[in-house]
């Protein structure tokens, strides 16, 4: 009986899930058949993996001309089993919108999903 509650639970934490990510890690060994030479590429370690993706405006409290300044915290929710690999870049559609994103903390790790903290991708270090 319980682990059905907990599969209901679980699908309908999905069915809210609107988006899909990719998730890509940047590997050193692809070379470059011209020279030779070791070049950067990229590989993808997950595809159109179901997901969603939550935006949140808090205020800091660091003041700037007497007003507290606006922060976004964006979070990433996905299946517990998803590996995103530290340095990955996520790239998440939902909505109709893409966007590129970089894991920015330590992942919530649940029963049915995980939480991770996430910032807009700078690019490769």
């Amino acid at each position: 009986m319980v682990m059905g509650i907990v599969e209901t639970y679980a699908q309908a934490v999905k069915s809210l899930w609107r988006g899909v990510c990719t998730v890509t890690v940047r590997i050193n060994d692809t070379v470059n058949e011209k020279t030779g030479r070791p070049v950067a590429g990229e590989v993808d370690t997950c595809k159109d993996e179901p997901c969603r993706i939550s935006f949140e405006t808090v205020t800091t409290p660091e003041h700037t001309d007497n007003a507290n300044r606006p922060v976004q915290r964006i979070t990433l929710i996905i299946d517990p089993a998803v590996e995103i690999p530290p340095g990955s870049k996520i790239t998440v559609t939902q909505n109709g919108v893409t966007g590129e994103y970089e894991q920015s903390g330590v992942p919530a790790v649940y029963t049915n999903h995980k939480e991770v903290p996430l910032e807009l991708f700078k690019g490769w270090a």
